[in-house]
């Protein structure tokens, strides 16, 4: 069994500057990279085939061929050695670690998306970064750093609140506070504070007057509404009772007005009843609204 950490050690030395990897690097896809079981056996100096690549990865050799396309300049590195021909494509160590990456990484990423972290041209070839010597760019910076102090020194005098003073007894230049100025502005934002406070505060009371005035206005909303209430369903229980009554006086007088017989009643008692609804009903249509006024009118003038 291959010690997990020599295979580790293996791989960062081959890849630790590796864009992809930067990527990868302190998420689970790292340690994805680090425990594949084709490390087991892989021999450094071997090239292998596509199908054998891609068996290792469980895909299809035409799936592992179309991720190896658009990426050949990055994953091959313009390699001398490599015996790879138009027809026939092998691959490295070093090759197959950049073609895992890639695999990891294109179900987030796509085809484009790793193309841009690459830095791979329209012409399918990695952009090469010229390495510019940090000795030479140093006296540069420090140049620059200076400058940015300075930047920053006349900054802070300039907001008043410091000033320069000599020290008389070391002979130095010293950055004290402004005492005046200090006064000065912490009064300012006194009294500005003080202000907003009453404004602050008379919004308040402006509030809490209006939210009275609501109350109020509610109050008499729900009174009347429960006034409302009341006179409508004394209404209704006054036309329930004047309609009993007109009812009561159509069946008086239908019965005064069609009297018969015991046998002519028994022979005749369904169309007399159908008679009688009949009459009723048109009675109490045609004395109902005269009624109802005069019972709400008493009311209301109790």
């Amino acid at each position: 069994m291959v010690d997990t950490n020599v295979v580790k050690a293996k791989i960062l030395e081959l890849i630790q500057d590796d864009p992809l990897f930067s990527v990868i690097r302190e998420t689970p896809l790292e340690e994805v990279l680090y425990n594949d079981v084709y490390l087991t056996d892989i021999i450094d100096k071997k090239y292998y085939s596509t199908p054998e690549v891609a068996s290792w990865f469980e895909i299809t050799d035409a799936q592992l061929r179309y991720y190896i396309k658009p990426f050949e300049s990055y994953i091959f590195d313009d390699e001398a050695d490599n015996p790879t021909t138009p027809t026939v494509i092998r691959l490295n160590f070093p090759a197959i670690l950049r073609l895992r990456m890639i695999l990891l990484l294109k179900d987030e990423y796509r085809v484009k998306g790793l193309k841009r972290l690459l830095d791979i041209d329209e012409n399918g070839y990695v952009v090469k970064q010229r390495k510019v010597s940090t000795e030479i760019d140093k006296p540069d910076e420090l140049a620059n750093k200076v400058d940015v102090l300075s930047n920053v020194m006349q900054q802070i005098l300039q907001t008043g609140l410091f000033e320069l003073q000599e020290n008389i007894e070391s002979g130095s230049t010293q950055i004290t506070l402004n005492q005046d100025i200090l006064s000065q502005n912490i009064k300012t934002l006194t009294s500005e504070t003080t202000e907003q406070l009453t404004e602050i505060q008379k919004s308040t009371e402006k509030i809490q007057e209006e939210n009275q005035t609501l109350k109020k206005q509610l109050e008499v909303i729900q009174e009347r509404s429960k006034t409302d209430i009341v006179q409508k369903i004394r209404e209704r229980q006054i036309e329930n009772k004047v309609i009993n009554t007109l009812r009561k006086e159509a069946f008086e007088q239908f019965e005064n007005e069609k009297k018969s017989g015991f046998f002519a009643k028994f022979f005749r008692s369904s169309q007399i009843e159908m008679e009688k609804e009949q009459f009723v009903s048109t009675y109490i249509q045609e004395h109902l609204y005269n009624s109802l006024q005069s019972e709400l009118e008493r009311y209301y003038g109790e």
